[in-house]
Order: structure tokens, then sequence, then C-alpha cells
């Protein structure tokens, strides 16, 4: 382990959702290391930073509440890099940092101008392509703007933490400098599923009203009609799946939908939902199913919820695409189907639905594969630091 450093960490997250659980599991677990990490946002997501506003002032409300028209949002994230600036300036005037690390948004440029008014190197995670994901949605109102400042940000940043190897390389063609790309995906804590979380968990699925003969399978996220949720509700009428549950763990567009039909395809009494699930829940939750569904991801993304199943020891079943191939070995680690094909889907989870020895034998590997590679949020504070060090032997050379 290094020595303590001294760690600037700036972000754009407004939303309490995914982006915000990555930026309290890494801080905590960079703190947990021994280093200290001065978090500069305008809505905080890690617990002590007296010096920015709390999370639950009236300042950060503010930005929560903050709605605007698509274009209007667009001139205030490039008119945010002066506060950025700012913020991260007045920050680094209390202690100079070791390093600026920034987790990049469309638009963001505010930690690299800092970095290179401190002289120190920038760090910089890369969760999705954004031009490219805006583009996809049809939200871009300034794309050459917007493709501009991203080429100079990846291009002049002295690291680039890719989650996926798949992203890394498309962050290459938008200019990232391939020899600064590294791959940190996302992480788990696995001390959370412990003997504690496994009676919790045994007593939450008797409350859902599901025994030991029914295969429980969970979905964990916000529901959108890509997800492709009805199909498993297809899979719930075919023969041979009478035990197959599902339950459902968070909110969506789709979730109404979704239980509609249920309904009229006779499976409602089958099917559970949870509701949004508090974090320090989400462990009982996981590890009250049998499997753990990922329906649909896109093709660059390293979802938290494959970490939270590895670690639970629960099977996963997933797209067969590449970025979820760097984490799950087909028929080892985890079960990979055709995405939006409801036979092979069909396939993949009656292997396991009808051979419950072969579902734990499946979540026990994937569990020790995560432990033996390290995917977890003290593994990847590890992996940051080393990228610092290399780069600081690089200029003392």
């Amino acid at each position: 382990m290094s020595e303590p450093r001294r760690v600037l960490y700036h972000h754009r997250i407004r939303a309490d959702d995914g982006q915000a659980v990555h930026v309290r599991e890494l801080i905590s677990a960079l703190r947990g290391r021994g280093h200290t990490v001065d978090e500069c946002a305008l809505v905080p997501k890690a617990s002590g930073d007296a010096a920015s506003p709390a999370a639950g002032s009236a300042s950060a409300g503010f930005w929560q509440r903050l709605r605007l028209p698509r274009a209007a949002v667009e001139i205030a994230e490039v008119a945010y890099n002066r506060k950025g600036r700012a913020m991260l300036r007045a920050r680094a005037a209390q202690a100079r940092p070791d390093f600026v690390y920034e987790r990049h948004a469309l638009h963001l440029r505010a930690g690299l101008d800092v970095a290179r008014e401190l002289d120190v190197p920038l760090l910089l995670e890369v969760n999705s392509p954004m031009t490219i994901e805006m583009e996809r949605l049809r939200l871009l109102r300034m794309p050459r703007r917007a493709r501009r400042t991203e080429r100079d940000v990846l291009g002049r940043a002295d690291a680039v933490l890719a989650v996926t190897q798949v992203l890394a390389d498309m962050l290459v063609d938008l200019g990232a400098r391939r020899e600064r790309v590294h791959v940190i995906g996302n992480g788990v804590d696995p001390a959370r599923y412990d003997d504690e979380v496994r009676t919790k968990a045994g007593g939450l699925r008797a409350s859902w009203g599901m025994g030991d003969e029914h295969f429980v399978l969970g979905f964990v996220g916000y529901m959108r009609p890509w997800h492709r949720l009805d199909l498993i509700l297809e899979v719930m009428c075919r023969p041979g799946f009478e035990s197959l549950h599902l339950a459902l763990m968070g909110e969506g567009p789709a979730l109404a939908p979704l239980l509609r039909e249920a309904e009229r395809r006779g499976v409602e009494p089958r099917v559970c939902w949870s509701g949004a699930v508090d974090p320090a829940a989400l462990p009982a939750h996981v590890g009250a199913c049998d499997g753990a569904l990922i329906p649909a991801i896109n093709d660059y993304a390293s979802p938290l919820k494959l970490f939270d199943s590895l670690g639970a020891g629960v099977v996963t079943l997933a797209p067969d695409q590449p970025n979820l191939r760097e984490n799950i070995v087909d028929g080892e680690t985890g079960l990979l189907f055709r995405a939006g094909d409801v036979d092979d889907l069909a396939r993949t989870l009656g292997a396991v639905v009808r051979d419950r020895e072969a579902s734990r034998r499946i979540g026990v590997a994937g569990r020790r594969a995560l432990l033996e590679r390290d995917w977890t949020w003290s593994g990847n504070a590890d992996r940051v630091l080393e990228v610092y060090e290399s780069l600081r032997e690089g200029r003392r050379a």
C-alpha cells in the first residue's frame, strides 16, 4: 500500500443514484486506506466533508431540485466550469493535493484546468462516452463544443480510468492516449454479505411468501422499457418454470406496464415488488434471491448490480456481450444468454431453475472470482493509487 496521499475529488453529480454509489464507495475506500480525500462538489455524496455544502443543505437541495430545458442544461454545464474551478482552487488552497481525481461529465474541464495550474496529475474517471451517449439519446444540443471539450480533456488527462476494456478502446478513438488509459471497473464490499445479512435474507424471502421450493430471480435497478423485463414473464409462463418467481427491487417507467402484463398473463402472484431499496438493505435483498438478472445493458458499462450479485454468491444471468465477459465466464462464474432472445433466456435460466446445485456452485465460483481478482472498492482504491504512483515515478525519471 502506498504512503498516504491527499486527493482532490471533483464531480458534478446531482442525483442520488448509481453514480453517487460509486463516488461514496470509492471515497470511503480511499479514506479507509489512509488517504485524505477532499470532495469538491455542489452536491457532496460522501460524509465528512465539512468544507463542502452538506448533502442535505439548502444549497445542495437547490441543485438537486433544479430542472431546466435541455439546451439550458448544456449552457449551465459549460458555465459550471467557472464555479468548478473556483471550488477546486479554494479547496487546494487549504491543502495542496497530490492529484486531482475527476469524474468525467459532459462539457466538464474544470479539473483539467486546475490540475494544470497546480502542476499535479489529473486522473480522469470515465464511466461512459458522454458525447456518443447523449447523441444516441438525441439530447446533445452543442455537439461541436462537447466533442472539442471531450477530446481535449481525454487527450490531456495524465491518466484515463475506464470502467471496462470496451470503453477504454472507445475512449482512445475519442482522443485518449492509449498508454494513459487504465481499466478499473466497479466493485463491491464483500464483507457486507456476511452471516448476519444471510439471516436477514432468509426472513426477507419468507416475507415475500417465497420458500425453498421456489427459484427467486431478482432484478435491482431503475426499470426502463429497453430492459425487456417482459421476456421474463414469458419464460415464467412456459412449462417447467412453475417454481420461478420474480423479485423486483426498484422503480421506473417500465414497472407499471410490467405489473399489468404479469396480471394479464396470470403470473402476478409470483411477482414481488419491493420498491426502491436503501443501499444499506440491498445486500439482504440480493442475498434473498437464487439468481440475479441483468436483462439488458449498454455495450460499455460496468454494472454495479453485477458486483453485488457476485459478492452475494448468487448466480448472475446477463446478456452475452464483451463488456460482461470481462467479469463473467459463461457456465463457470455466471450465465450468459443472447440479448433479447427469450428462447435462449429460457434455456439458460432452465439450467439453474431445474438444478439448484448448479446454481449454488456457479454462485460460489462467482464470489471466489471476485475475491481472487479483488473486484472490490478497496481494491479499486489501491489501483487508483498505483496509477498515481506510476505517474509520480514517471515525473521523477
